[in-house]
Order: C-alpha cells, then structure tokens, then sequence
C-alpha cells in the first residue's frame, strides 16, 4: 500500500479517524478531508489535513493536484442536529457524493470506496428476514438518511454503467459499536427501560468498528469492486438486548405508541414523529455471506460479541440498573 495516494472524505468522523489512524502506517500519502480541522491530539504524523466541503466544486482540481488514485467517501449526516433541515442533509448525503465521483471522473481516481448504510434496504413490513445485496434498496422517503442512501444507490448504479473506470467497493454497514461509539441507536440502550414494539422483535445487527477499518484497509490494499453487507454473524433481538442490560422491556401497541409519537411531536416534546416507530418495528437484518465469501473478510467479532464489548466499556451508571440491583 505504500505506493498508494489515498483522500478520505469525512476524515474527522468517529470512523473516519480510525482509518486515517490506521492508514498513516500504511500508504504513501494522505489526503484527511472535513469542514472541520481535527484536535490536535487526533492529527497523525505525515497526514495531510486540509478543510474541505464534499459539495465544493473545486474538490476535481484538489484531487487531480495530489495525484490521488483512492478515495474513501465517508462524509455524511447521519445524525443531524436538532437545527438540521432537510435540504441541507439532501446537499450533503446526495449532491456531495455526486460531486465526489464526478470529481474521481474528472481526476483520473482508479477507485472509490463509499460507506452506504443498512438503512439504504429501509425498513418494510414486507422485507426478508436477512437481507442479502440482490434485494432492492427501497429507503423510506419519511427517513432523510435512509432515503438519501437509496438516492445515492441508484446515482452509484448509473455511474458503474457511465464510468466503469472508477472502481466502486460499496459497504452496507450495520450499527457500529466499539468503545467510545455514541450514536442514536446506543442512546437507545443507554435509556433506563428498554421500548419495544408490540409484535416486532427488532432485531439489530453490529459491526466492530476495528473489524470496519480492517475491512475498509483490505478494500483499498486488495483494490476491492463491489457491494457488500458489513455485520458481524448473528442478530439480537431488542428483548435479547434487554436482557444482557438487565432492564425491563416496555412491549408498546404501534397505534399507542404512533398517538403519543404524534402529541409529543405536536408541542415540541421530541423531534421524532409517529412514522418513527418503523425504526425499531422493520429493522433491516444484513446478511454478511458476501463479505466473508466474495470480499473474503470474516468479522473478528459477532454482533453478540461486540455488544458485549460495548457494554463492558460503559460504566454501569450510563446502561441504567446495575448488576448488584
């Protein structure tokens, strides 16, 4: 790998650090792009930071000037602020992966790697239980990050057929979890009573996040094409979870829980409306045969196994009831 010239998009996100981290042992040069320079403490040695907007015209002409011939696409809003507005997410997520591959285009980049999402299957009552990567990406329009991942699908699809010189390697990932993970999901967990859907076991699957930078490393060093589900083997369940937190489960109607969603959202009580509770009743289940089969990656870790290094990371104060209650 160290012949490789190598920018990476969202260099400053939680997952995007570690591969920079990781990266800065292996390749010749690393171009690190965020709007955002990033703690001192976190900028390593050799790297090359530079801010940078994805949605930024000039991104072509930085790319070219560098000589890059990998880009790692990483920049996304996956958890907005509570400020966010739509549009602004669609800018990000949508038109700034479009300027990123026309800027591969046009600077000659041999390849491209992209972090899609799980959330790109959406989350449907009619879906298969494990979702292999020939099922159709539906996202749901109610979702901005599901739906703009859909959106961004469909752009890649069109490009591998416009551009088949530009190498894609495109990960659905799962939930990510390792030690310092905060996300919307592990606020989920952290809550002192766990809420279920009545009728729906919401199942989720998690993906180590050293296995993630392993996997995005292998792509780059073994110049990797294609779609893959990124999870550790096996799924829990929201109650499996529960129990392995020791807290109790409240099992909520749909329509009781879609009224008070509704009320609550009316007077500003929450962010999130009734068509919210399709995130916990349809979780999208990510089948990881691909990865270990055509990739040639198997997690080091399964979802069971990195929940519960997670949760061995936190002190019980945080996850709620502890185990001497």
């Amino acid at each position: 790998m160290k012949d490789r010239r190598i920018a990476i998009t969202g260099a400053n996100g939680y997952v995007g650090t570690q591969i920079v981290q990781a990266l800065a042992r292996e390749a010749q040069f690393i171009l690190a792009l965020d709007i955002r320079q990033p703690a001192e403490e976190k900028r390593q040695p050799g790297v090359t930071y530079l801010i940078s907007d994805i949605r930024d015209p000039g991104l072509a002409n930085l790319l070219k000037e560098n000589r890059i011939d990998t880009v790692v696409h990483l920049a996304s809003i996956v958890t907005p602020g509570k400020e966010s507005r739509r549009e602004f997410e669609y800018s990000v997520d949508v038109d700034g992966t479009r300027n990123a591959l026309d800027a591969c285009v046009h600077a000659g980049v041999q390849q491209i790697i992209i972090s899609s999402s799980g959330a790109a299957y959406g989350y449907h009552a009619d879906q298969p239980d494990w979702l292999k990567e020939s099922d159709p990406v539906r996202g749901n329009y109610e979702f901005a990050y599901s739906w703009h991942k859909r959106l961004v699908e469909e752009m890649l699809t069109e490009y591998r057929k416009s551009h088949p010189q530009l190498k894609q390697c495109v990960f659905r990932i799962g939930t990510v979890l390792g030690k310092t993970v905060n996300n919307q999901i592990t606020a989920l967990f952290e809550k002192r009573v766990m809420v279920a859907i009545q009728g729906s076991k919401s199942p989720f699957v998690f993906i180590w996040d050293q296995d993630l930078v392993d996997i995005f490393l292998m792509a780059i060093q073994e110049k990797k094409a294609g779609i893959f589900n990124v999870a550790g083997d096996g799924a829990l369940t929201i109650f499996e979870i529960a129990k392995r937190l020791n807290k109790p489960v409240i099992s909520i109607p749909p329509f009781v829980l879609k009224a008070a969603l509704f009320v609550l959202k009316l007077f500003g009580l929450t962010r999130y409306g009734p068509e919210q509770i399709d995130f916990l009743r349809y979780r999208p289940v990510l089948l990881n045969h691909a990865l270990k089969d055509q990739f040639g990656y198997t997690p080091k870790k399964t979802s069971a196994d990195v929940f519960e290094y997670w949760k061995q990371s936190k002190v019980p104060a945080t996850l709620g009831a502890s185990a001497s209650k």
